[in-house]
């Protein structure tokens, strides 16, 4: 089912690429566009998206109602990765292998495109037909500024080169990286007309979610190689940046993810939330780390 609704996404999203179709005139920068479908269309795990239609498809039966919502995720998580690895932020040339967006177009057209993403997935998610629309938005939203991915990111600079308490990094880890899958879940519930008792269970399965998948990354920057991750490796420690890590030590750190992974599996198994999706993923992480 990963494969099955990894492929599905790739299809809709290079759609909403597809310059023909909009009608622009011809003196239309179709750069910006351009830019904008590089990074989202370089591929990746798709994890949020995937999210985003499992938790549709456990509520509702069925998660191509949530196909829409599911890209705006992906074009929002492009758009962090496009502004990450500016030169004023995390000043990194390689993603996903291939070269940054600034180092293909230019600084300026990177931003540009960045910005664009953000406004084009809240466009498509008021364009789509689907159920608690407003609620949805609402997460989109607060999921991509200062109460999301904007605050943790913010935090994250002004710790570098500081030394950081558990609460400071958790903190980071929260609003950075688990806030999108936060949103991107419980946006996926809402489509499915989850009720109140099953969104609250889902936001704590993605809280728990988000911390391990960056105690993962963590790990991963001083492990793995820039050829497996696509990106370049050391930057972390390089940058003096606070990771688990750096606070805890490696075994410690490994330690963390796998009991943050075995919280992820109980609070699912509590709320009688039965996913071979989530499971498999959960896996998966846990696999990266081992040897």
């Amino acid at each position: 089912m990963i494969e099955k609704y990894k492929t599905e996404v790739e299809e809709v999203l290079k759609s909403y690429f597809d310059i023909n179709k909009y009608n622009l005139p011809k003196n239309f920068p179709h750069e910006i566009i351009n830019s904008m479908a590089y990074t989202t269309l370089l591929g990746g795990k798709r994890l949020r998206a995937i999210f985003c239609l499992e938790a549709c498809k456990i509520f509702s039966g069925d998660y191509k109602a949530a196909l829409p919502v599911a890209c705006a995720y992906e074009m929002l998580h492009a758009q962090s990765l496009i502004h990450d690895d500016l030169p004023s932020m995390d000043n990194d040339d390689l993603r996903r292998g291939k070269p940054s967006n600034h180092k293909v177009y230019g600084e300026a057209i990177a931003i540009l495109a960045g910005d664009a993403l953000i406004s084009f997935g809240a466009q498509i998610i008021l364009e789509s037909n689907i159920k608690n629309k407003e609620k949805v938005l609402k997460e989109y939203l607060k999921s991509a500024g200062v109460f999301g991915i904007v605050g943790g990111q913010t935090l994250d600079i002004l710790s570098e080169g500081k030394k950081v308490d558990i609460e400071t990094l958790q903190t980071i880890h929260k609003y950075k990286t688990a806030a999108l899958f936060k949103s991107a879940l419980l946006s996926g519930a809402l489509v499915g007309g989850a009720s109140d008792e099953q969104l609250e269970a889902i936001e704590k399965f993605s809280e728990k979610f988000g911390l391990a998948f960056q105690i993962c990354d963590d790990i991963l920057d001083v492990i793995s190689s820039s050829e497996v991750m696509g990106k370049t490796i050391g930057k972390d420690k390089e940058e003096q940046k606070a990771t688990y890590v750096t606070l805890f030590g490696l075994e410690e750190a490994k330690l963390k993810l796998v009991k943050t992974i075995d919280e992820s599996y109980d609070i699912l198994k509590k709320n009688n939330i039965y996913s071979d999706v989530f499971n498999k993923i959960l896996n998966l992480i846990t696999d990266k780390i081992k040897g």
